[in-house]
Parts: C-alpha cells; sequence; structure tokens
C-alpha cells in the first residue's frame, strides 16, 4: 500500500489513480480529501472551466456522426438523423460523441466518478417504487465510464442554455437558469461532504406530481423560467448526488467552495457551447441537405 500523506498535506489529484475508487483504497482522511479538493483548484482553476473555444484539429462533427453510425442499426440511422434535424436543442440530444470529443480537451479536477456520460435534461426522469412513491433520478446510461464530473455537469448544464434559446429565453433569464441547476449541485454536493458514506449512499428524492407537470410542459414547449428553474435545480441535485455515492464528495466539495465561481464558469461555458451547438447543427443540416447523411423525418 502506498505510504499515506499526512493530515492537512496536498496530495496532488493524480495520486488518486484513473479510478474514483482508489482513494477508498488509500483510506484519505477527511483532510487529506480536502486538501485533494484544493489542490486540484491549482491545476485546474474553477474559471478555468468558463472558456471554451475549438481546438485547430478538432474534428469535423459530421465525419463523428458518420464514424457512429457505421455501429448502429443501418435502417434506424435516418430516423435518428432525422429526429436530430428538428432542431439545435434535439441534435444536441444525439451529439453526445461530439460533445464527448470536446470535453476531452478541457480543464479537469483529476477527480474521477461513475459519469452518466451524456446529462442532459431530458436523461432524467421519474420512477415508481414497490411502495408507490414516485422517485426522480438519471434514466440513460448508454454512455455511462469512469470519468471528469465535470463532463456531467457541463453537458447538463449547457443542456439548459441550449433549451432556453430554444423556448426563446432572454440570455438573462437562461444565464440564471443555468447557474440555478449548477449552485443546486454545489449546495447538494457540499451536504454529501458532510454525511456518512452509507447516508449519502441511500439519500434519495421523493417528488409528486409537479415533476411530472415539468417534464411534460418542457416537451410541450410551454415552460417558462420559473418551471425551468426548477426543474434545473432538480437535475443539478440528482447529478450530485450520483457523483457522491462513486466519487470523492469530499474532494469535490473542496474543490467547488462557497461561493459562485464554479456556477459562473458553467453559465460563461454554457453559452459559448451553445454557440458552438448552433454551429455543429448547421453543418450537420447542411450534410443533409447535400446527401452526405441520410435523414428520415416525421417518425
Amino acid at each position: 500500500m502506498a505510504e499515506r500523506s499526512r493530515p492537512g498535506t496536498s496530495p496532488p489529484p493524480e495520486s488518486a489513480g484513473p479510478f474514483a475508487s482508489s482513494w477508498r483504497r488509500r483510506h484519505l482522511t477527511v483532510d487529506e480529501r480536502n486538501a485533494r479538493g484544493l489542490a486540484a483548484r491549482q491545476e485546474a482553476p474553477r474559471s478555468s472551466h468558463g472558456r471554451w473555444e475549438p481546438a485547430p484539429d478538432r474534428p469535423d462533427p459530421v465525419t463523428l456522426l458518420e464514424q457512429q453510425a457505421a455501429s448502429r442499426v443501418p435502417d434506424l440511422v435516418p430516423i435518428r438523423h432525422g429526429r436530430m434535424l428538428v432542431s439545435p436543442f434535439t441534435f444536441y440530444r444525439g451529439s453526445a460523441l461530439i460533445m464527448a470529443a470536446d470535453l476531452a480537451a478541457t480543464p479537469v479536477s483529476g477527480v474521477t466518478v461513475q459519469v452518466c456520460g451524456d446529462a442532459h435534461l431530458s436523461n432524467f426522469g421519474l420512477f415508481g417504487t414497490p411502495e408507490r412513491q414516485m422517485l426522480f433520478d438519471i434514466n440513460d446510461f448508454d454512455e455511462t465510464l469512469p470519468g471528469p464530473w465535470e463532463w456531467d455537469v457541463k453537458r447538463l448544464a449547457a443542456s439548459f442554455e441550449i433549451m432556453g434559446r430554444d423556448r426563446g429565453f432572454s440570455p438573462d433569464d437562461r444565464r440564471s437558469v443555468v447557474m440555478a441547476g449548477v449552485q443546486e449541485y454545489r449546495s447538494r454536493m457540499r451536504r454529501a461532504a458532510g454525511m456518512r458514506s452509507l447516508d449519502a449512499w441511500y439519500e434519495h428524492f421523493e417528488v409528486g406530481m409537479l415533476l411530472k407537470m415539468v417534464r411534460r410542459e418542457v416537451r410541450v414547449r410551454r415552460v417558462g423560467k420559473s418551471e425551468a428553474t426548477l426543474y434545473a435545480r432538480i437535475c443539478g441535485a440528482t447529478l450530485a448526488r450520483a457523483h457522491a455515492r462513486w466519487g470523492d464528495r469530499i474532494a469535490i466539495a473542496s474543490y467547488l467552495g462557497k461561493g459562485e465561481t464554479f456556477d459562473r464558469a458553467m453559465a460563461d461555458f454554457s453559452a459559448a457551447y451553445a454557440d458552438q451547438n448552433e454551429r455543429d447543427y448547421a453543418a450537420f443540416a447542411a450534410a443533409v441537405d447535400l446527401g452526405r447523411l441520410a435523414a428520415r423525418t416525421g417518425v
């Protein structure tokens, strides 16, 4: 077993290894886990998450979709493309591969969790328990794998910015909704940091028909700022709970801190990435028009 760090020191983020479970094997103390989060701020300042610029060698998004289609059921690919063609928002929902390639080059704190991998707002939903209680949680795990917790947060935050544009929200309202969701993620993570491991694992949300109403309103385009804010907060809290179960919740909470530095960075990133998503959507639509990609609409 590796030599344990003295309490109060700052082990570098990478010392915990590539998987989040390694910090458990090392039996880090609470002080060491807090120090781990604070040290990560030096490697990846929280404000650095707000910047987005496509890399000079960024892969062509249409090419990525073509490569992905090669592993899909051929008859269903045109239907998938047709649904993505409806709007930049529906395109975003189907372009997790493109964003994953982009996020690979962004700053990370070095704390790994079991990520959803496609944590946009439509991949959260309601479940009924045997006790006939309604629970709200992530409902799509096609892309799950160990990875940086920031990737899920960025995917979720950007989805609310893009949804807000689709619904005609003002820039200020979109920013407010995004920050509300990220703030809830941060508040919930800080709460989880103070819980016992077993309590954090079994924590759950019980929700009623209000959530079903909010989700229905999102689908039929009647959602307003208040409903979107509520939904963003619930999704943010749910994502934090999922990350806290598997990752080092104390290190993440220490990294996030009490202020809004990370929240503002996520709002900046979301706006910049929504612009990128619109450019990618335009390239995708052009590829369909040129016959490069097959798309079947109305299905």
